[in-house]
């Protein structure tokens, strides 16, 4: 265990899945309180949050394609780069439509950067140790979506809605320092 959890593709894809997974949850839970808190109404911040669940499903249907084309870290730095959007068009003001466009483009960027670090995961192990690798995995991964859901309504309570997306981009950065060097492999072995 301790061998495959050491792997970089292992390292890389574990940080980008809690990277991914956890700033949608920090920010998809904090959007709706600060719609209603800048004065839109709950049925707009509803609607808001039903577009972001599409947006989170929906590119699934090519998502896997996407990933066999380009390569699983391709596709999970793309992920990021639609978070770092997300955050920048959330910072860029509080009109509704960029609550709504912020929304879209995170789960987005929640698709891309989750499946493609799940993917990641699937190629650093044996199917003998599937059961133990995901188990591990799974614990890293759901204890921290639940931790950034929880500290959420905490953060935007004490600091409000430009720092739960500010906190998006060291977040963002840890994840393609991982990354990167998977990005690099992948076009020297294509070249």
């Amino acid at each position: 265990m301790r061998e495959i959890i050491s792997q970089p593709r292992f390292v890389a894809a574990l940080t980008c899945g809690v990277g991914s997974y956890a700033l949608m949850s920090f920010v998809m839970t904090g959007a709706p309180l600060a719609m209603v808190g800048c004065g839109f109404t709950q049925d707009q911040a509803t609607l808001g949050i039903s577009w972001h669940v599409m947006a989170m499903f929906g590119p699934s249907f090519f998502t896997g394609r996407l990933i066999n084309r380009f390569g699983a870290p391709v596709i999970v730095t793309v992920g990021l780069i639609l978070l770092v959007v997300c955050a920048l068009i959330a910072l860029s003001g509080i009109e509704l439509w960029q609550f709504w466009t912020s929304l879209i483009i995170l789960g987005l960027g929640w698709n891309f950067g989750f499946i493609g670090s799940t993917a990641m995961t699937a190629q650093t192990y044996r199917p003998s140790e599937r059961s133990r690798v995901l188990g591990f995995h799974d614990s890293v991964l759901f204890g921290s979506v639940a931790f950034a859901s929880l500290m959420s309504g905490q953060v935007y309570n004490a600091y409000g809605w430009d720092m739960l997306n500010w906190i998006v981009f060291p977040v963002v950065a840890v994840c393609f320092v991982v990354l990167v060097p998977l990005v690099k492999q992948r076009r020297q072995l294509l070249a």
